[in-house]
Order: C-alpha cells, then structure tokens, then sequence
C-alpha cells in the first residue's frame, strides 16, 4: 500500500535541462512574430480559478503585459468541470485550444498522452527547477519528459466552526469513528449537521480510503488495489456516516452547497482544501474570521490520508506564439507570482523559496497546509490517472442511494479499472 510521499526528487526534471537565459532566441524571427528576439502577438490562458480566485489570477496574468508591452494576455476563465473536456475538443480538433493552461495535475500526463502539449525541457518555461518542492515534480512528467510547471500545490483538511464544536462540548475529531460519535451532541446542542460529505466528487473519497489502508491502484507493480477490503470498508463509511445521519450529502452541485452549508453554519465540518479559505471566510457564520478551524482529516480504522492536489502550467502543442507561452509560465510559476497569491489566496506555493518569505511563513492556513502537503498521498501520475475517478463517482453513487453495497462497489469498481488498465492484474 503506497503511504505518504513516494521517492519522487527534482534530479529527473533538473537532467538534461539546458535553460535559456531569456524568453526567447536572440534576433531573427522566431516563426511567432517575434522579430529581433522580442515577444510580441498574444497569448491566450485558459484559467481554471474558481469565482474567489479568478479576479486574482485574472490581474495576475495580466501583469505579464508590463513586462512585455507588446504581448496581449487574452484571459479566459473556464469552470473547472468543463475545462478538461473543452481543452481535449479544442487541442483535438486543431482549433481554438489556448496557448498555456491551467491543468489539474491528474491531466498533465493525460494531456501528455494525447500529444497535446510541447515539452518544457530545454525551454524558458522551467525557470530555477531546482527551487520546485520535490513533491510538486512528479506531476509535471510523462515518459522521461516535462509538460508543465507546477504553480500551485494542495490538499484536504478539515474545516471546522471553532464555535459550533464548542458549544457542543466536543473535541475535533481524529477518526471518522470520532466523529460520527460526537454528531449527535453537534446535532442535540447546537442543531447543525456534523459532516457535509462529498457525494458527488470522487475526489474526496481518497481519505476514507486512505484511511483504510488502501489506494486506487498501485501504478509500479500495476496492481488494481480499491477492490480489496480496503475499498469495501471505504464505501462502508461514507454509506454508514450518511445513514446515522452524522453527515449530509448531495449527488449533485457539491461543491457549491458544501461551501454555503459551511459558511451558512448548518453544518460544523466539511473536507475541503486551501483553494476554498477565502470562499468559507465570506460566509455569515465567520464574519470572525478566527472562527474558521484547520484540522487533518479525519482518520480510518488503520491510517490516515489525503490526497496531493494542485495545478501545473502547460503549453499547448499547437500554440502559435511558442516563445511568448514560454515566458508566459515562466513569470506565472515564479516566486514573485506565486508569493502575491499565497498572500491574496492563501494558496499554497510549489517553489521552496516562496516559503522563506516572512509574510508567507505567517500565513496561518499555509502553516497548516504545508505540512499536510508534505504528507499527502501522490496519486498514481499515469495517463489513466484522471479516468480511475469515473467509476468511483459512478458507485459512490450507488452506495449513498441504497443501489449497491460496498462490497459491489468496491467489486464494479475494480471491474472497470481492469477494463481501462489493461495490463494491470
């Protein structure tokens, strides 16, 4: 069973790296309108923020502009659900696909597969890659080469209102079993629901199967592994916390009803990450915003875990303007970008530098999350990596409605990782 941070080092990524030391090659035309050497044309980047990020990433992007006066940053905000299928339909159909994206790190190696996106190595793009978090690295390659530059990294915790637990007379729960035990006292003295839990994105099923001990595959040996009893207690315990009714959930839309129920107080705790600090703060039950309570997610019967997560930089394959969407991820993954948006977002950094910043160092919520990070569990960084969620939400589903049990979920969902990972046993 993979636990914690697998050998993963920056050595691959920094080998045979040969940087250049501007953004572009000096004089000529470089074939993208960059006559002499200087940048010029636009550069289109499709973000994936969400609504209390994108002002910032949007300012953010645009700042590009200053230092290259005659580059136009053409900003598109595309929703998270959507982006993956968009970018696929565009780079796929050679037409409208942008010239750097926002990738969740499960698609990079996706992205990579399909031949969609221009290797970084030896390009401008990776800019100090000896100052990445080692963690960060694994994401960003695919085969020997590097597709993108890691920009932000992140986890799950569990946010909880301070005042709530409090007026019910109960500690932050360090195991699910704890928690649901303290529900009844959250729900008998202050009225709130104990647990928003997220039913409809299977994403946040890895800590309870962390929890158990188990994984979703094991991508060194290719071992298929949610089958096994882990997978099976997994499903056990999202079904029995629904059904005592220590948590609430909803198939549909959670990520929206999770924050206003959060923020509402009409639930004490929810599993969320860094990206939602500031949504949850806007909310009427922490006006205070020391209300607010960062603790790790609860643990299972025998471990405790939770995902690594984050975002990469990558270039499209097909861009038109190369030189101009290289010096664009290098000044968007650069510790001066990423310092304002830890600092703006509380978000947190993929360069070790960033975290030596004095007002980074006193961020609270990076206090907490970066040693989370450091313990998070890697996903398996294969080009199947994004498609083993499907089956997951498809039986999460199952199990929560009463259709099937764990053990037929665990079973259905071994079953369709077997049909995607062919040589996997």
């Amino acid at each position: 069973m993979r636990r914690g941070i697998r050998g993963v080092t920056v050595t691959a990524l920094v080998a045979g790296l040969a940087l250049t030391a501007s953004a572009c090659g000096s004089g000529g035309d470089d074939g993208n309108g960059n006559a002499g050497g200087e940048l010029a044309g636009t550069v289109t980047f499709w973000d994936t923020s969400n609504d209390a990020e994108k002002a910032t990433y949007r300012k953010l992007a645009e700042g590009f502009q200053k230092e290259h006066p005659k580059v136009h940053v053409q900003y598109v905000n595309v929703p998270f659900g959507d982006a993956n299928a968009k970018f696929k339909n565009a780079a796929g159909g050679n037409s409208g696909a942008p010239d750097v994206m926002r990738t969740e790190v499960a698609w990079t190696a996706d992205f990579a597969n399909l031949g969609y996106l221009a290797p970084l190595d030896g390009t401008p793009a990776l800019d100090k890659p000896d100052d990445y978090l080692p963690q960060a690295v694994g994401s960003t390659q695919f085969k020997g080469k590097t597709y993108a530059a890691p920009q932000v990294i992140d986890t799950l915790g569990l946010f909880y209102n301070k005042k709530i637990l409090k007026d019910a007379g109960v500690e932050v729960p360090k195991t699910f079993t704890e928690l649901a035990t303290a529900a009844k006292k959250i729900k008998a003295k202050t009225g709130a629901t104990a647990l928003y839990l997220r039913g409809d994105d299977p994403y946040w099923f890895l800590p309870y199967l962390y929890g158990e001990g188990g994984d979703m595959v094991n991508a060194r040996d290719k071992v298929i592994e949610i089958d096994d009893g882990a997978g099976v207690k997994a499903f056990k315990t999202i079904k029995d916390l629904v059904d005592s009714k220590a948590a609430v959930t909803d198939a549909t839309d959670g990520q929206e009803n999770q924050l206003k129920a959060l923020k509402d107080g009409t639930v004490a705790m929810a599993i969320d990450g860094p990206w939602d600090i500031e949504g949850a703060r806007a909310g009427k039950a922490f006006k205070d915003k020391e209300n607010l309570g960062v603790a790790p997610v609860p643990g299972g019967s025998s471990a405790q875990g939770s995902p690594q997560g984050g975002w990469n930089l990558s270039v499209y394959a097909g861009s038109k303007n190369l030189q101009a969407a290289y010096a664009f991820v290098k000044y968007m993954s650069s510790a001066s970008v990423q310092q304002q948006t830890t600092e703006k977002l509380s978000l947190l950094p993929t360069r070790k530098s960033v975290y030596d910043v004095p007002a980074v160092k006193k961020n609270e919520m990076v206090k907490f999350f970066k040693p989370a990070v450091d313990g998070a569990v890697q996903r398996p960084w294969i080009a199947e990596g994004n498609s083993l969620f499907e089956p997951i939400k498809v039986q999460m589903n199952k199990v929560l409605t009463g259709s099937a049990t764990p053990e037929q979920a665990a079973k259905a969902t071994g079953d369709a990782y077997r049909k995607l990972l062919k040589d996997y046993k």
